[in-house]
């Protein structure tokens, strides 16, 4: 009984000692969100100098439809050329869920089609489709980002007569 005691401390020493030694990363959950909203927050008011702040160097964007860009300033091409197509676009997160390293949204994008996209001239359509995006964050900024927007509904809208 008594080395089973002492085996039993020594085990449970051995846990704690391990467990406040850890080499783990704290991963803060509340400043991964807070770095994907204020991508969303870029997407609907256009600074993409603030992408500086938030994306890591080596940022790489992949969309379902094979669209992919690389870098801070493949990210500003991206956001600045699809605001020229939808000058007004906006971003609302309506769920975001994080665990990890990774965050996941799911948001409403609103806009007005102003400027030719895959092949449609501008029809002054406001248009609402509803997207949802995983984000790898590293470091504090976004690393990854694998988007689903719901390209059918974008072009369903943008095609009624």
């Amino acid at each position: 009984m008594k080395k089973s005691l002492c085996a039993v401390l020594m085990l449970s020493t051995c846990m704690f000692i391990n467990s406040c030694s850890s080499d783990k990363q704290e991963i803060d959950l509340d400043a991964n969100r807070a770095v994907v909203k204020n991508y969303h927050s870029i997407w609907s008011d256009g600074q993409v100098s603030e992408l500086d702040k938030i994306l890591a160097p080596n940022f790489v964007c992949h969309f379902i439809n094979g669209i992919e860009w690389k870098g801070i300033e493949g990210a500003k091409y991206s956001i600045t050329s699809h605001r020229k197509i939808f000058p007004d676009w906006k971003e609302e997160i309506v769920d975001m869920v994080s665990e990890g390293d990774k965050v996941v949204t799911r948001y409403k994008s609103t806009g007005t089609h102003q400027g030719a996209f895959e092949g449609l001239e501008a029809t002054g359509i406001k248009v609402t489709i509803y997207e949802t995006s995983i984000y790898r964050i590293v470091d504090g900024k976004i690393a990854e980002q694998w988007g689903f927007p719901d390209a059918l509904s974008l072009k369903n809208q943008l095609t009624r007569q």
